[in-house]
């Protein structure tokens, strides 16, 4: 703050300090900056990295080929093609993983700072309410994709280390090569991404109403469960198109020939209106919070 600015905030104290340009892109990067000096944060990366390390290291250890149908999709294709590694990594992480790390990353957003007593200090900078939120959503949003390659590219690497690369069979039964096949485990990748966008957004707004982070990480990954057991139910069925979780495993449609985008298209509409909800709802709820630590 300019000398400036520090004498019209204390003639006039309850005046919200005028933004400057280029402020919101600087909070960003200490956000980041923030994030990713976090032994927390590099711990969950370091977990997700070993959930594809694990399998590929069980199947090679085993003295036989892992039985068709049994464990998850594409484990008996590992020992004849080192990519599937990567995809089944990121089969295992998608349903309880990837929600736990993201969970605790967006929970911690406001109620990490209330509970540190920062937060009363991010907002005496000239930042405002409504960039904050924007720059922690986006944080939050940053560290799923980071979690997200974290997992592809310790598959890949394992997978090419301890098993045979090459041509890739789809879904539809046709052959790709190998660097087609890593576009798709690319795309498939940001099918993760905008996956996890919907419970960001839940965990943001679970945050506004808290300043106990760890009850808004724990309700933010229970929810997450929640979300996936009710749409196993049969009887539910009518239920499942709403819930965030419905396309977390729908990207079949990009192991095809050719690709479909239309699984890609509804989850990401399904993940913006949670965005667009969930943000106002937090909006609604930090903009009128007493911010008293």
């Amino acid at each position: 703050m300019s000398p400036a600015e520090s004498v019209r905030a204390t003639a006039n104290p309850g005046a919200a300090p005028a933004a400057r340009p280029g402020v919101g892109w600087a909070l960003l990067a200490s956000e980041l900056s923030v994030l990713f000096r976090r032994w927390r944060t590099w711990a969950m990366l370091a977990a997700l990295a070993a959930v594809p390390l694990l399998i590929a290291i069980a199947v090679r250890a085993t003295t036989h080929e892992p039985p068709a149908g049994r464990g998850p999709q594409f484990l008996s294709q590992i020992t004849h093609n080192g990519f599937f590694v990567g995809l089944t990594g990121l089969l295992v992480c998608i349903p309880l993983f990837l929600p736990l790390t993201v969970g605790v990353v967006a929970g911690d957003t406001i109620a990490g700072e209330a509970g540190h007593g920062t937060l009363r200090y991010l907002l005496i900078a000239p930042a405002g309410r409504i960039r904050l939120l924007v720059v922690k959503y986006l944080g939050a949003a940053v560290f799923c994709a980071a979690g997200t390659l974290a997992v592809i590219v310790a598959g890949l690497a394992i997978g090419a280390a301890l098993f045979p690369i090459g041509p890739v069979t789809l879904l539809s039964g046709s052959t790709v090569g190998f660097g087609e096949a890593i576009v798709r485990l690319l795309l498939i990748g940001v099918f993760v991404l905008i996956s996890l966008l919907g419970l960001c957004a839940i965990g943001l707004f679970i945050s506004t109403l808290t300043n106990v982070p760890v009850g808004a990480m724990a309700a933010t990954v229970v929810l997450a469960v929640m979300s996936q057991v009710l749409d196993s139910v049969p009887q539910l069925d009518w239920l499942g198109p709403w819930l965030f979780s419905h396309y977390w495993l729908s990207f079949a449609d990009l192991l095809r020939e050719p690709i479909s985008w239309t699984s890609l298209g509804d989850n990401a509409l399904l993940q913006l209106g949670y965005v667009a909800v969930c943000g106002a709802l937090a909006y609604g709820r930090f903009s009128t919070k007493d911010i008293l630590s």
